[in-house]
């Protein structure tokens, strides 16, 4: 949105958030020229379909990685109760918590399609960072299990039963977990959504582990009792290492953390706009997997509100080509500063804090 030169901190918005098109692609001449008699009559329905499209991105590779470790758990699961490999029930039950992962997510992805309200102005997209801290809980309680369970076969070592019967189970959750790795994380970068990459890693992690149960296979066919017990330990080791990245990612979205570059990214975009003199305040963050921009420009003191509003529109319109996923920007102008002037902030400088 964009802010005539108002008081700082109170910008006036002209309420009609607007997509940017792709610059090779251009509308049909009809429509051009209906943007310059409505010049954003019709870009909120052209968010709404890409914010649906991103989330329906979303559902369906939860939806289809949820079938894939399903079978996949499944499978071990049958292989665990005929061979007893406290590896493989770890690696199983991390395989069942990955899958069950897409619930909270899905419900996140459900919410995030609904429209703001006037008690969530900024909508229902954050509900995607709480489920990212639902996927950082079921992946530390997964570690707490498989360790669980490895120290009990410690102090109480047992053979390993059906052992080629493990080792194939083994290579069945590597094969499933790292497809599903693969396709949460390319579509969670591709819609911008920290939860659902995370859920990629947490995946990912589930693979290696799965060959962790091959070597632990392995081991028990060469006699070694304890190999199964151990791998489980290492199992346990690398999901911690997982949480600690998910909890990162995820933890850093909550708290509205944003890639450095794209902020230097917007800031060379506003100053290419023409009659934006200098670049004030800039704040992005993420709303699930959108962003939204805040920026105050320094314009020419002299233009009439409307020039002023103007600049404030073509600074939006740059921003939304220049920074992907950003999906409304709030600017608001200030005057070029004239010597001996008052700063016409001052009366706010008492609600600024330090």
């Amino acid at each position: 949105m964009a802010g005539a030169p108002h008081g700082h901190g109170h910008p006036h918005t002209h309420g009609h958030p607007h997509t940017h098109e792709s610059p090779h692609t251009r509308a049909p001449l009809p429509h051009r020229l209906a943007h310059l008699l409505r010049p954003h009559s019709h870009e909120t329905a052209d968010k709404l379909d890409s914010a649906l499209e991103s989330s329906a991105r979303g559902m369906r590779a939860l939806w289809v990685s949820l079938v894939v470790l399903g079978v996949t758990a499944l499978a071990q699961a049958v292989v665990v109760a005929v061979s007893g490999s406290v590896a493989l029930l770890g690696d199983t039950v991390h395989n069942a918590a990955d899958a069950l992962t897409a619930v909270p997510l899905g419900i996140a992805f459900v919410l995030g399609r609904r429209a703001a309200t006037r008690r969530f102005t900024y909508g229902y997209g954050r509900a995607e960072d709480l489920a990212g801290l639902v996927i950082v809980l079921t992946i530390a309680a997964s570690a707490a299990f498989a360790g669980w369970t490895a120290v009990a076969r410690l102090l109480d070592p047992r053979p390993m039963e059906h052992i080629p019967v493990v080792a194939v189970a083994a290579l069945i959750g590597f094969a499933g977990n790292e497809w599903v790795a693969r396709y949460r994380i390319r579509v969670g970068r591709a819609i911008g959504s920290a939860a659902l990459v995370a859920d990629g890693l947490h995946a990912r992690t589930d693979g290696f582990t799965s060959l962790a149960v091959l070597a632990s296979a392995a081991g028990a066919a060469l006699g070694w009792q304890l190999a199964d017990p151990v791998v489980g330990l290492a199992i346990t080791a690398a999901i911690v290492l997982v949480l600690r990245d998910a909890a990162r990612e995820v933890f850093r979205r909550v708290l509205d953390a944003v890639d450095p570059a794209l902020v230097d990214r917007a800031e060379r975009a506003l100053r290419d706009v023409p009659g934006v003199r200098e670049v004030g305040e800039l704040r992005l963050r993420w709303i699930g997997h959108r962003l939204r921009a805040e920026v105050a420009v320094v314009v020419d003191g002299e233009a009439t509100v409307r020039q002023a509003h103007a600049i404030a529109v073509d600074a939006e319109h740059a921003l939304l080509h220049a920074v992907p996923r950003l999906t409304a920007a709030l600017v608001h102008a200030d005057p070029a500063p004239v010597a001996g002037e008052a700063d016409p902030h001052h009366a706010l400088a008492h609600h600024m804090t330090a």
